[in-house]
């Protein structure tokens, strides 16, 4: 099973491709293809017919997903490095630069 640092509800921004300096909360993390849903970042239209939920139907813009390794996790809005600090049974995630 594959481990991630970035969980969701992380405030991350993307650091490569397209969207570059984007700022989002991530919505949902796809493990089997490590990608990640983020909120506001990376937007398409995808036409839709139209159904009982949506009888208009139309253009809606939705997320799509972006690569892991395109984003770094911020804390107070400074990018951060994250790594692991173990204390007795507990594991806890605390940033590089600040210890938090």
């Amino acid at each position: 099973m594959k481990k991630f640092k970035i969980k969701s509800g992380d405030t991350v921004k993307v650091i490569a491709g397209d969207h570059k300096g984007s700022e989002g909360k991530v919505i949902q993390i796809i493990k089997d293809k490590d990608r990640v849903l983020v909120e506001g970042v990376n937007l398409v239209s995808k036409h839709t017919k139209p159904s009982a939920q949506s009888p208009q139907g139309g253009i809606v813009k939705k997320e799509a997903s972006l690569h892991i390794s395109n984003l770094i996790l911020l804390e107070d809005g400074v990018a951060v490095r994250v790594g692991y600090q173990v204390d007795g049974d507990t594991k806890t995630r605390i940033s590089k630069k600040t210890k938090k």
